[in-house]
């Protein structure tokens, strides 16, 4: 799939996350890359065959103290190649990208893992709508 495509789908994951989340999103860059470098799997200590489908990098809200501003945008990576090797067809892609979208944004939000997880079975109960 070329990049436009898969933006295209990326944005429409992205405007189906529920509202409340959207809106409460600021200073946050989606960017899409190929694939995660040999470096970057390094430091994440992952190993082949697994692999990366994205990445928060950034500070947590819940982290961030009264003298956080004038920053970069906190980033969401989301790599296209393994979320294409990962799905079977593009409605199972459009599920990665969302999944991928949600559990990442979840670490924006500083949720744990396992909050991540509730929120990511509740939006896919209700057909990727709340």
């Amino acid at each position: 799939m070329n990049r436009a495509a898969f933006e295209e789908l990326v944005a429409n994951a992205l405007a189906s996350i529920p509202r409340k989340f959207r809106k409460a999103l600021a200073n946050l860059a989606i960017v899409v890359e190929d694939e995660p470098t040999a470096q970057l799997l390094e430091e994440m200590e992952i190993e082949p065959p697994d692999t990366l489908l994205g990445l928060y990098q950034g500070t947590p809200l819940t982290e961030r103290g009264w003298d956080h501003g004038n920053t970069l945008p906190d980033r969401i990576l989301l790599f296209q190649g393994p979320l294409e090797r990962e799905s079977e067809d593009e409605d199972d892609l459009i599920v990665a990208i969302g999944e991928t979208l949600i559990h990442e944004i979840g670490h924006y939000f500083g949720l744990s893992e396992e909050e991540i997880e509730e929120i990511e079975e509740r939006y896919w109960q209700k057909g990727g709508r709340e």
